[in-house]
């Protein structure tokens, strides 16, 4: 099971694609916990990440967050601007479950 976390400022839009992430998961049989948070609450989350997606209002933290989390195993990577704005989830999934 992958476990990924998608974070932006607040996590309200993250929220929402997470929503039809888990929809488009439970369609295609992917097993996957997914959740979405603020910047801010992802500093406290202790719970294991297998991937953490960005939203592209945070891509500015990419290279930090690959810093701090890749040595510890957690993929990290952003969300296309484009993609994140069609809030495509299935497009957003197979990229979680590539990295």
């Amino acid at each position: 099971m992958k476990r990924i976390v998608l974070i932006c400022m607040s996590g309200l839009s993250t929220n929402l694609l997470v929503n039809k992430m888990k929809r488009t998961a439970k369609e295609c049989g992917i097993e996957a916990e997914i959740c979405a948070m603020s910047e801010l609450a992802f500093t406290r989350y202790d719970k294991p990440t297998d991937v953490l997606l960005l939203g592209p209002q945070v891509s500015f933290r990419l290279e930090e967050m690959k810093q701090k989390l890749c040595p510890a195993g957690v993929r990290v990577a952003l969300i296309e601007p484009e993609t994140f704005a069609r809030m495509d989830a299935e497009a957003v999934l197979q990229q979680a479950m590539e990295a």
